[in-house]
């Protein structure tokens, strides 16, 4: 019985072992050769697992605050790392779901930021509360909140972080909080601008009346520098 060429696939003058005569010479690749392609089916399987473009990104810089660890659950019940805010300009800043005063005027001052831009500029801005009751506010309940203040959740994002990763967020986004006995909280109301590699443009605390116009001439260099 011939052995057919397809059945060859052994290197150079291996007999077949199902007829016992010699295949026909296969050239064998140079060395270089076969570590290009070994490295390339690499990439190519790294792709096909969806890492690829993490195992290759850049780092992000010595002062960006996504260098925090911290997994957060948004409105939708998503859960998702801190660090996945990178890639986009983005205001950030904590509140929490049954605040009484601070944190709706916290929900003006942004809406009157957004305000400020035009069309364009609104479409590419982020938002994003993450709230400081991190057991009560559920993503049902972040849910409700993001409805009742009419919320483009396209771009607000309220995030429910875990009890033992709030501290470092608070940190890292300049705001000052205690729990009080009755359940609530004393908390500053800083408001942070984030670069696309998350560091710290600029800061307001302003609440009520028209935003801080320095604030906001901020907001639109973020936006003018993005690719």
């Amino acid at each position: 019985m011939n052995c057919p060429d397809l059945a060859c696939e052994r290197q150079a003058r291996e007999c077949c072992p199902d007829c016992g005569a010699g295949c026909r010479d296969i050239p064998v690749p140079p060395l270089a050769t076969r570590v290009a392609l070994a490295v390339l089916l690499l990439f190519a399987s790294l792709g096909g697992l969806g890492i690829a473009g993490t195992a290759l990104a850049a780092p992000l810089p010595e002062d960006s605050i996504y260098r925090v660890e911290a997994t957060l659950t948004d409105q939708a019940g998503r859960s998702f790392a801190f660090a996945e805010a990178a890639g986009e300009v983005r205001l950030a800043t904590l509140f929490y779901a049954t605040c009484p005063y601070v944190c709706p005027l916290i929900v003006d001052q942004l809406k009157s930021i957004e305000r400020e831009l035009d069309e364009s500029e609104r479409a590419r801005l982020r938002v994003r509360l993450v709230t400081l009751e991190a057991e009560k506010d559920t993503p049902e309940v972040l849910a409700e909140v993001a409805r009742k203040r009419r919320m483009d959740t396209s771009r607000w994002t309220l995030a429910q972080p875990r009890p033992e990763d709030l501290r470092k967020l608070a940190a890292v986004l300049d705001v000052q909080y205690r729990k009080l006995p009755d359940g609530e909280f004393n908390h500053s109301s800083v408001i942070s601008l984030l670069d696309r590699e998350g560091r710290v443009l600029a800061r307001t605390s302003k609440l009520g009346g028209a935003p801080d116009p320095e604030f906001v001439a901020a907001v639109r260099r973020a936006l003018a520098r993005e690719p």
